[in-house]
């Protein structure tokens, strides 16, 4: 059955002007920035909304992609198509499985969209293959000088069956959103579904705590994400220093080598997923070391609730009270309690790009366990891409 083909669906006519990316063919960027700090703990304005200025320009979002070179491993029919799109700057990733028909997916928009009308053949899997070089064991690999990644789904009998090629953007304006937090020295922990931004945060935050704030910044980058592929790291890091992963479950062994052979004063993480790692980050924070990383998961509660990443925000253990202080307390005897100080002093749910939530993590977690809800900060973007901080909201309150 022939399939009616459709150019992929246009962007709002009247997007957020922080929402439609510009691109440029220059490498290198530099953005200049005015701040004015926001103090996380003032007590003088509750409940006000405040405005932190990053740039003199509404729209302070450059970024380059490198999309050509991530085009030329598709088919040439795909590649031509693609590049002459309006909706290019959008491009978020394409898909090709074989014996389906290509598919190309955009920012904001649900959905796929098929690309070609014809399937994809073993001849064209193959050709991509080729072109990106070999696979590490988690199945991901990169092209040098860039930041896209390629994703491989491969059979029982270990062939690539199905390729992912994400786009990968150097996007800068994003530190507006944190910078104030960042001149405390303080760790802090990004929560988030896939797709929202986290590792293009992670990348940002190092090239303005190694340029602006002059720290000794080292990334350890598992998969090449956030430093790119190749054995020069992107412009984009800045002169954060970058030590590649051998392999996914080598990456404790690579923090901590990283804090004994290179005198880091902040030490980068993107991916905390399993107890070794949660083990290494507060062998790290007890060190004295700042630390940026990225979890699985969407919300704080998610934290909480997994006991392998649960020691990031402190732990959790059942602590069986007596009576006179379950009275004073007006509660059961036996209660949840956080074990230790959290390894992140603060956490940020990055609930939309352009829309987090802030908790002081020690704070957040003693309210939660008492059944409560704490206060946050929503750190948001305005019509104008200004970015608005409101103190003292209610968790409960806050957008899904």
């Amino acid at each position: 059955m022939a399939l009616s083909l459709s150019p992929p669906i246009p962007p709002n006519p009247n997007p957020n002007p922080l929402s439609t990316l510009k691109s440029t063919s220059s490498k290198c960027f530099q953005i200049k920035q005015t701040h004015q700090f926001h103090i996380f703990h003032s007590h003088n304005h509750r409940n006000k909304a405040q405005t932190f200025r990053s740039a003199p320009s509404s729209c302070c979002v450059v970024h380059n992609d490198d999309l050509e070179a991530l085009l030329h491993i598709l088919p040439s029919d795909l590649h031509h198509y693609l590049l002459n799109q309006t909706t290019r700057p959008q491009l978020l990733e394409v898909i090709l499985d074989l014996g389906r028909y290509p598919e190309a997916r955009y920012l904001g928009q649900d959905g796929g969209h098929y690309i070609r009308n014809t399937e994809v053949t073993v001849k064209e899997l193959e050709y991509a293959q080729q072109a990106v070089g070999e696979f590490g064991r988690d199945n991901r690999a990169g092209i040098e000088g860039t930041l896209h990644r390629i994703s491989a789904i491969r059979s029982r009998k270990g062939g690539i069956v199905g390729l992912t090629c994400r786009v990968g953007r150097a996007v800068s304006g994003q530190i507006d959103m944190v910078y104030d937090l960042l001149q405390y020295g303080k760790s802090i922990l990004f929560v988030g579904r896939p797709g929202v931004g986290k590792t293009t945060v992670m990348r940002e935050i190092a090239r303005v705590l190694s340029d602006e704030f002059h720290k000794r910044v080292v990334i350890v980058d598992t998969s090449n994400e956030i430093g790119g592929d190749g054995n020069i790291p992107h412009a984009a890091i800045g002169g954060a220093r970058r030590m590649q992963v051998p392999e996914p479950s080598m990456q404790h062994r690579v923090m901590v080598e990283a804090v004994e052979n290179h005198m880091p004063e902040v030490i980068i993480v993107d991916e905390i997923g399993t107890e070794a790692e949660a083990h290494a980050c507060r062998s790290i924070g007890e060190r004295g070391i700042m630390l940026i990383g990225t979890a699985h998961g969407q919300q704080l509660e998610n934290i909480m609730k997994n006991p392998t990443l649960s020691d990031l925000i402190g732990g959790i253990e059942t602590v069986t009270l007596g009576d006179a202080e379950a009275r004073a307390r007006n509660c059961q005897k036996t209660i949840l309690e956080r074990k230790a100080p959290p390894t992140f002093d603060f956490l940020i749910e990055m609930r939309e790009m352009h829309y987090w939530l802030t908790h002081q993590t020690d704070k957040s977690v003693d309210m939660l366990l008492r059944g409560k809800y704490p206060q946050v900060e929503v750190r948001k973007r305005d019509e104008k891409g200004k970015v608005v901080i409101e103190k003292s909201k209610a968790y409960d309150k806050c957008q899904l």
